[in-house]
């Protein structure tokens, strides 16, 4: 089976484990709990099956029956904190503590990288950016955005973007663009492209007030709308996107990055007929 480190939910894990030792010695669900030191003989069946939860006193129970290490030990009770608790902060610092337990022991895992493009708010637009500059020294680069980007940031940013994959770095500071897609493999990275969307929209909230309308456009609709229609609507935003995309493409006067928000979203509840 696959390292844990490989995993962000502990009921896959478990299950995965499970099934591998059944395999090899013919373990059973009762055998399996009473391996770990649980009373009840299906409790960890229940957990497996997302029926309840594992504590963090029991990981820590799991990790010694099995002869966990204490990295792994640490990243199996994260696990359990980032899948168990509801609050949307400590979930994402849970899933903070596996990445760093993973890059501080450089541990590869597929999926990280993808994650990490969009945990700063500044990876997109200096993947855009980079490649403009005759120069892109990260003293010049952070000087260069509206909101506050140290060079240091920048410096960071621009080497993960070179070692995953999304730029390549030439000779006296210069960068070109790779074809490098999203793989969207890690269940954290919906959470991470959220939190760009907030900061974008923020972004958004702060250009009516800090640029003249020559400089951004801002156009909206209230409208009511039934399910059938949003689903159209939708689509036709998704054409318009890929539209827009395919006219930045074959421009070559890119100057200056923007950012594009395309936002639909009801402002009442479902009117009941």
């Amino acid at each position: 089976m696959n390292s844990i480190f490989e995993y962000t939910d502990y009921h896959l894990y478990l299950k995965d484990f499970y099934e591998e030792r059944r395999q090899m010695s013919g373990l059973s669900w009762r055998g399996f709990s009473r391996l770990v030191g649980f009373k009840s003989g299906l409790y960890l069946k229940l957990v497996c099956d997302g029926k309840t939860k594992l504590s963090v006193v029991g990981a820590d129970r799991f990790a010694k029956a099995v002869e966990f290490n204490k990295i792994q030990t640490d990243y199996l009770c994260a696990m359990v904190v980032y899948c168990n608790t509801p609050v949307e902060k400590k979930r994402v610092a849970a899933y903070r503590q596996m990445q760093s337990i993973i890059e501080e022991n450089k541990i590869r895992v597929v999926g990280n990288d993808d994650y990490n493009y969009y945990s700063s708010w500044w990876n997109p637009i200096l993947r855009e950016l980079a490649p403009r500059l005759s120069s892109a020294l990260p003293i010049i680069v952070a000087g260069m955005f509206y909101d506050e980007v140290s060079a240091a940031d920048v410096q960071r940013s621009l080497d993960f973007l070179v070692r995953a994959g999304f730029l390549k770095k030439g000779k006296h500071h210069t960068y070109s663009q790779l074809d490098r897609g999203i793989q969207g493999s890690s269940e954290m990275i919906p959470q991470a492209i959220r939190n760009m969307h907030k900061k974008m929209a923020e972004f958004a909230v702060k250009a009516i007030e800090n640029f003249p309308k020559t400089d951004r456009n801002f156009s909206g609709l209230t409208v009511a709308v039934g399910k059938s229609t949003y689903a159209q609507i939708v689509k036709e935003l998704d054409d318009c996107r890929k539209r827009v995309a395919d006219i930045v493409s074959a421009a070559e006067d890119g100057d200056r990055i923007f950012r594009l928000n395309m936002q639909l979203f009801p402002v009442t509840k479902e009117i009941k007929k």
